[in-house]
């Protein structure tokens, strides 16, 4: 891979990370990463995040990704054929098509408290071969280009754990809703 220089870890919540921090990845040669596919979309009316459920070909592995709420509005606008198609990711294509850019594959490799980050592998970027960034900013994107998805056997056992965690989150929001403040003046 190619050098850059190091990203202060502080910086690294909310931000693209190129590939210059790579401890979290083994080698991705496709060995004992499992392709998944969109399955479905599990929404609900409570304070519960949208998960994203991706399952592999036989139905033997799922891997849920939690999502924001845009994002799943996004994913399911999207897939809805009865419409005319509309999605943001447009222009990202169009701009991508006009460097020659592509995204190769797309792998979940890291769990942060409860984010999922992957790893997008890019072809003819000019200095950056890969591009890390939160997995809930990012699987619209990957429905719409048709990116190929991929998890190892441990990162979805890992997920497993992330989702148990955040149910007991989301339980605890439902016994206890003061906790919820509004903080948005447009917010009911």
């Amino acid at each position: 891979m190619k050098n850059t220089p190091e990203v202060s870890s502080d910086k690294l919540e909310n931000q693209f990370v190129f590939s210059a921090e790579l401890l979290e990845e083994k080698s991705f040669t496709g060995r004992g990463l499992i392709r998944l596919k969109p399955y479905g979309l599990s929404v609900s009316t409570d304070f519960a995040r949208p998960f994203l459920l991706l399952k592999d070909d036989d139905h033997k592995y799922t891997l849920p990704v939690a999502v924001n709420p845009l994002e799943a509005g996004v994913a399911l606008s999207q897939a809805n054929k009865s419409v005319a198609p509309t999605t943001p990711h447009r222009f990202t294509q169009a701009l991508m098509e006009s460097l020659h850019m592509s995204i190769e594959k797309c792998v979940f490799v890291e769990i942060k408290g409860h984010y999922q980050y992957v790893r997008f592998f890019m072809k003819n970027h000019p200095t950056q071969d890969s591009l890390k960034m939160r997995a809930d900013e990012a699987m619209s994107l990957c429905l719409h280009l048709d990116i190929p998805i991929y998890a190892s056997k441990e990162y979805i056992e890992k997920s497993r754990v992330m989702n148990a965690e955040m149910d007991g989150v989301s339980a605890d929001i439902k016994a206890h809703p003061g906790i919820i403040q509004k903080n948005h003046p447009y917010i009911m």
